[in-house]
């Protein structure tokens, strides 16, 4: 790769013909839109089904064959509702911030590659809304905005309880972002741009070339996790915790805005897991049959089909794990998966210089992570062990010799 985006082939001759042009850039903006919310809304429904089934329960049967309009129903049911604002609560920013939480993951979809090209009126059109040059910043950039409307909601409500679960999800968001931010980086030194379709072409010679294997699967690993620790999906979701926060920073809100906040969620989830394909997994890369009128349909199946199988594994997270606490929900973004992206991409930097620069670096990475495992360990021995000054309360459960020799010593 020479370091450049490819250009998108309907500006490669400027503005020529703008109205087409203009006309081919609304279409686009409009089916990608319209996919997309109608892809939240068949997502809601999936996963209302999948855990009803995994929990032998019926789901929505009601509203459309299997109950598949029961999201819509829903929808309308919470535009009429009452739109209630608290007395204490910040009214523009109360009004804003679910916005900042529902725009970045329609924006993000945007630059997703969801097929290869076809050809209208004459030009040549990549089945993407937008292909520009530094698309993964905007993917970042995009996932620091909605950390504001995650903040701002709980900040703006007038309410300690929405406060408390905004300022643990910040907290969070902020911390998972530097293991995400470095797994990109990772994947911006092997494809050799930062475009995301120029990411996809790089792994277009079939699966051996996909980065989840080109990078040793842990990237992707570091990835997917950071990014459901991101969205707070489970068993990240401790913004909620029902039993301390209610029902967390969007607890004040009702009416169409909750509705936003939702939407956005799984918006999201689904957004996320495009980019996981696109990332790692080649995007719409896939055998594509020798028949020139279909060979524009089998690239979106394929994409299509990789998305949906990470939809189901949200799902699945959902159903099977157990929420964590909050402390090992932060132990594991600080102190073990931005270790381990820094040393991976260290690693993979050096193998692409030189074989023998990526053997010094794995043996230099080894020595900082045995290090730095026993710094970890002297802490937790500081924290929670005998020498400890305070007892732990709150946060994890004394070890049982701390505990028994505790008591004996008041028992003396």
């Amino acid at each position: 790769m020479n370091g450049l985006s490819t250009v998108d082939p309907l500006f490669v001759h400027g503005v020529n013909g703008w109205g087409v042009i203009l006309l081919i850039v609304v279409i686009k903006m409009l089916v990608g839109f319209g996919a997309l919310m109608g892809s939240v809304t068949l997502m809601i429904w999936f996963e209302r089904k999948a855990i009803s089934d995994m929990q032998s329960r019926i789901g929505p049967q009601r509203w459309g064959p299997f109950g598949i309009l029961q999201t819509l129903a829903d929808g309308i049911k919470l535009f009429f509702k009452e739109d209630l604002i608290p007395a204490e609560a910040d009214t523009f920013v109360f009004k804003l911030a679910p916005y900042l939480a529902l725009v970045p993951a329609i924006i993000t979809f945007a630059i997703v590659p969801v097929g290869g090209t076809l050809h209208i009126a004459g030009h040549v059109v990549m089945l993407q809304i937008a292909n520009p040059p530094m698309g993964i910043l905007l993917l970042l950039a995009m996932s620091g905005i909605s950390v504001y409307g995650v903040m701002l909601a709980g900040w703006a409500s007038g309410s300690k309880y929405p406060l408390i679960s905004s300022v643990r999800a910040s907290a969070q968001m902020i911390s998972y972002e530097a293991a995400l931010g470095i797994t990109i980086v990772t994947v911006v030194l092997v494809t050799g741009s930062l475009s995301t379709h120029d990411i996809v072409t790089s792994q277009g010679h079939w699966i051996w070339h996909w980065n989840v294997i080109r990078l040793g699967v842990v990237p992707f690993i570091i990835f997917w996790m950071a990014i459901t620790a991101e969205l707070g999906r489970p068993p990240f979701d401790v913004v909620e915790a029902d039993s301390e926060l209610v029902g967390g920073f969007n607890t004040e809100y009702s009416s169409i805005r909750f509705a936003l906040f939702y939407m956005a969620e799984f918006m999201n989830t689904i957004t996320m897991s495009a980019i996981i394909v696109t990332l790692f997994f080649g995007g719409p890369a896939g055998w594509v049959p020798p028949v020139p009128h279909l060979r524009w349909v089998f690239p979106i199946i394929w994409f299509v089909l990789k998305t949906t199988i990470f939809c189901f594994c949200y799902i699945w997270f959902r159903a099977a794990l157990p929420r964590f606490r909050y402390d090992q929900v932060m132990d594991l973004g600080w102190k073990r998966l931005i270790p381990l992206s820094l040393g991976w991409m260290l690693i993979v930097a050096g193998f692409l210089l030189k074989p023998a620069y990526g053997l010094i670096m794995a043996a230099m990475v080894l020595m900082a992570s045995i290090v730095l495992g026993r710094a970890f360990v002297l802490g937790q021995t500081r924290e929670t062990g005998s020498d400890s000054i305070l007892p732990t309360v709150g946060q994890r459960p004394l070890p049982p010799e701390v505990l028994r020799s505790w008591t004996e010593r008041e028992e003396q």
